[in-house]
């Protein structure tokens, strides 16, 4: 047996953020050598930041991140530690790894494939390196290599997939197996989506046990830079086991995962395979042969076990209270923002958004424990008087209602006490004098009286936008975040106010579409998060029918009137953005996927999608920054992109109907 101690480590950083990222790496070090790790697998871009955008193209940040290397390195004495960060070689930008080795800075492996879809742009800013390609670079005088290597550290050896690698067809593990590699550490900046921790886990298990390798995989933890939130995904395989996990979304500055493991039990089974046949001679230059010395280790009996929160049939629903959580506390904390305000309505969307906010002092006072929590927060006025988890929600969260004559009481006492159960500061204000103001000037400027017959939607709109002064006011007050309450299926077709509900300095649900929305606050009301209470209050939510709320109350206002059935719009919104059907080939599909609506009224919903899509551009374009929580979003600057002037589909939707209806 040849027993090594090794280990990934999470951690949350921030673009730019020099000082900080370099205090929380050190702290990382310090914590695995005490620990006694041999090996530590760092995240992506750990030193900078993953975020940097375009600032990966100014020179001095690439001098300044390793300068912040140098100063780590004495940290690695007696450990071989990885670091993420980019570095400038023959005018491109490269995004790599370097190793260090017992305090001395020993080479860098570049990424080959960058990721350059959904929200990454990393063509944008690095080059991808060339398969098997070797140089040189010259630093302070030393020259270290540069490319395609591996490192034999004291007789095991050690090689790179850099997150994006892992997930192309022709992995660059295979070709590090046949060269005989024993550990492949992969530093990922790979960002939370529903589901996908289930994929990472078989990269990682598939690369262990198919190279025949230990497998460690980093990666970065909470909301880095603002909308892409990393859930702190770490894992150690070994020969197709997995043997350690990470705790996902937790609340700390970073999160070490460790293991011990057998580095020639995976050669003896991997050599042994007939179907293996390994390179018998290096590849000049490829190898970097690096003395180390790993300390004699006694065999440790395995102890792991997954969380009971991520198995059963509610994960969809516990990923999402923690990453709205853990998003929102981080952009809270990093923004030093004094807490939140939000304009609960009574509504599905406001109420979801105050809730999550609960849930967030309930899973850090969980991660952080309550004294922890209060520390991290002392900047926030009354968080220091608090005397527990609820007493932390009434001083970082303001709800407002905000009546006008057309606001009935069922929301307003929905609001109240969706409010009182959260423990929410609440406010109730009547902005109805403010409306009639407002309408009685233009009546007067115009010299006509405005009438729902004529001016249905104007009537409607200045309501929605004489509450956001308001909100504002008291957020600016508060030196709090105002958050927007839109969500994914009102992006869609713009079924919001521009400047008055789209009000809000961050929009956390902007990704979620309405219907799986609702779903989750009826899951929130009865079963609510593992560890934490449910809010049977969400009743008072759950039983009303969506509505904007704007016209007279004897019209029976309602979203769904308005625009069409929730499941079928999303459905529709599916088809046509993320997998570009026409509105044809939707209608096929929507027929069969909703039998019970006729024809006629698909074909009138199909229209009115792709109609209300194409003029509400604009509208997404100036959307407050939202979370990427699903890998199927309608964010302009971070994933689907459209012209905000467009021939609005007209001839196909003419073929659609003159096919259909004849």
């Amino acid at each position: 047996m040849q027993l090594v101690k090794v280990a990934t480590a999470t951690l949350n950083q921030t673009p730019l953020d020099w000082d900080g990222n370099e205090r929380r790496i050190r702290a990382m070090l310090a914590r695995a050598r005490a620990e006694g790790v041999s090996i530590l697998c760092l995240p992506e871009l750990c030193i900078t930041g993953y975020g940097c955008e375009d600032a990966f193209l100014a020179p001095a940040v690439r001098v300044t991140a390793l300068e912040v290397l140098e100063s780590l390195l004495p940290d690695t004495r007696g450990m071989i530690v990885c670091f993420g960060l980019p570095l400038g070689h023959q005018k491109g930008v490269y995004n790599v790894c370097a190793l260090a080795v017992d305090g001395a800075l020993r080479g860098f492996v570049a990424k080959r494939a960058l990721a350059g879809d959904g929200i990454h742009y990393e063509p944008r800013w690095f080059k991808p390196w060339p398969a098997g390609a070797r140089a040189v670079v010259e630093l302070q005088g030393r020259e270290l290599p540069l490319g395609d290597v591996i490192f034999d550290c004291g007789g095991v050896r050690l090689g790179f997939e850099i997150c994006e690698d892992a997930w192309m067809a022709e992995r660059r593990g295979a070709e590090l197996s046949l060269s005989g590699v024993d550990v492949i550490l992969n530093p990922s900046a790979s960002h939370f989506a529903f589901g996908k921790h289930i994929v990472r886990r078989r990269l990682v298990l598939e690369g262990s046990r198919a190279f025949g390798v230990t497998y460690l995989y980093a990666n970065l933890l909470g909301n880095e830079a603002g909308r892409a939130i990393y859930d702190g995904d770490a894992l150690v395989a070994t020969d197709g086991v997995l043997v350690a996990e990470a705790r996902r979304f937790a609340f700390t500055d970073g999160e070490l995962t460790s293991a011990v493991v057998d580095i020639e039990l995976p050669r003896v089974r991997h050599g042994a395979l007939s179907g293996f046949s390994p390179a018998v001679i290096d590849e000049p230059g490829s190898r970097v042969a690096v003395p180390f010395e790993f300390p004699k280790l006694a065999p440790v009996p395995l102890v792991f076990n997954v969380r009971s929160w991520e198995q059963g049939e509610y994960v969809k629903e516990e990923e999402l209270a923690r990453a709205l959580s853990l998003g929102l506390f981080d952009y809270m904390t990093k923004s030093r923002s004094r807490g939140f305000v939000v304009s609960l309505s009574g509504g599905a969307d406001s109420s979801g958004i105050a809730c999550a906010r609960r849930s967030l002092v309930g899973f850090a006072a969980q991660s952080l424990g309550i004294e922890g929590l209060k520390s991290k927060l002392a900047y926030v006025p009354g968080v220091a008087q608090a005397e527990d988890a609820r007493g932390i929600v009434h001083a970082v969260l303001t709800t407002v209602y905000q009546a006008t004559r057309n606001s009935g009481e069922v929301t307003r006492q929905a609001a109240r006490e969706v409010a009182q159960a959260i423990g929410a500061r609440h406010l109730e204000l009547d902005v109805d004098a403010q409306v009639q103001g407002y309408i009685a000037m233009i009546e007067g400027a115009i010299g006509r009286p405005l009438a729902w017959q004529t001016d249905d939607v104007a009537l409607q709109n200045i309501q929605a936008r004489t509450r956001a002064p308001s909100v504002w006011l008291l957020a600016n007050i508060a030196s709090a975040l105002l958050l927007s309450t839109s969500n994914r299926s009102e992006a869609a077709v713009g079924y919001a106010t521009m400047d008055g509900d789209t009000a809000g300095g961050l929009a956390p649900i902007a990704g979620i579409d309405k219907a799986y929305l609702r779903k989750w606050l009826v899951w929130m009301q009865t079963t609510g998060p593992a560890g934490l209470a449910p809010i049977p209050a969400l009743s008072a939510v759950n039983q009303q029918a969506p509505t904007a709320e704007l016209r007279p109350a004897g019209e029976n206002q309602t979203d769904e009137g308005d625009l069409m059935p929730y499941d079928l719009l999303d459905a529709i919104e599916r088809a046509a953005i993320r997998d570009k059907r026409s509105p044809l080939e939707i209608f096929e599909l929507m027929s069969v996927q909703f039998p019970q609506h006729a024809r006629e009224a698909l074909v009138t919903w199909i229209e009115r999608f792709f109609r209300l899509f194409s003029r509400n551009q604009w509208k997404r374009e100036r959307y407050a920054p939202s979370f990427h929580l699903d890998d199927e979003n309608l964010d302009p600057k971070t994933w689907y992109r459209f012209p905000i002037l467009s021939g609005g589909y007209e001839r196909e939707l003419q073929q659609m109907r003159s096919k259909i209806l004849g």
